[in-house]
């Protein structure tokens, strides 16, 4: 029999990652594992055990081929006929960072505990945030053999 975590026994870390040339939804995948705390031994499936993810330089972060221009975001007004669409290029311009928060929300469970999740993740434009205090760890894309080389 397995022995699961008790709320008393988590423990959150806070992560530091400088988005600057991260390609959106392999730094997405790589947030959503430490945001769910599946980079945990104690990983527990009905209990947030994540950690805190501050994502910086968010203002630099691209996407592979032409989906920067081309991809679509749809949402609904709630009324008939009230679909909307946007791409990327459009959110980044006024909402930077929303294109890598929607990335990382669709790769959470659907729910409470995808949206108690989804808070653990801080976005920042530029290279100052207001977590400094936190002592957050320094995590290198360059270090997780992921391959941040955007295609043409």
């Amino acid at each position: 029999m397995s022995k699961f975590l008790k709320k008393d026994q988590i423990k959150s870390t806070w992560y530091e990652i400088d988005a600057k040339n991260a390609i959106v939804g392999r730094l997405a995948a790589v947030i959503s594992k430490i945001i769910r705390g599946k980079n945990k031994t104690t990983y527990t499936p009905h209990m947030d055990d994540g950690d805190f993810v501050v994502v910086k330089n968010i203002e630099l972060i691209k996407f592979t081929g032409k989906k920067f221009q081309n991809k679509k975001y749809f949402r609904h007004t709630g009324h008939p006929g009230g679909i909307k669409e946007t791409t990327p290029e459009k959110l980044q311009e006024k909402k930077p960072g929303e294109v890598l928060k929607l990335a990382v929300k669709r790769m959470l469970p659907n729910g409470v505990l995808g949206k108690k999740q989804l808070t653990k993740l801080k976005i920042y434009s530029g290279n100052d945030h207001p977590h400094g205090s936190q002592n957050p760890k320094t995590i290198e894309l360059s270090k997780l053999n992921i391959k941040n080389t955007v295609r043409n």
